[in-house]
């Protein structure tokens, strides 16, 4: 179940990143992260009994909750502009 195509991520991948080939960064990957949470929590209200992939969600956020706490760490200016411009709390 892929939930986010090749050009999408390549769309966030230009978006967040230096270019479209930078998959790796800090901000690409929790942005990517956030959108495939986003389609996840769509999937989980339509399919509330579907427990695997409810387990597979908490598992994103937390992973997602890391990277941030990193970039707070490392990138605080850069931190605080990606949350708005995501939309996360905080």
């Amino acid at each position: 179940m892929s939930a986010i195509t090749t050009e999408r991520k390549r769309e966030i991948a230009g978006k967040f990143g230096s270019n479209e080939q930078d998959m790796g960064s800090t901000k690409v990957q929790i942005a990517l992260l956030t959108e495939r949470i986003n389609h996840l929590t769509e999937h989980l209200r339509e399919q509330s009994k579907d427990h695997h992939s409810r387990r597979g969600l908490l598992m994103m956020v937390g992973k997602r909750r890391r990277f941030l706490d990193y970039l707070q760490r490392r990138d605080l200016e850069g931190y605080r502009a990606l949350i708005k411009e995501l939309g996360l709390r905080k």
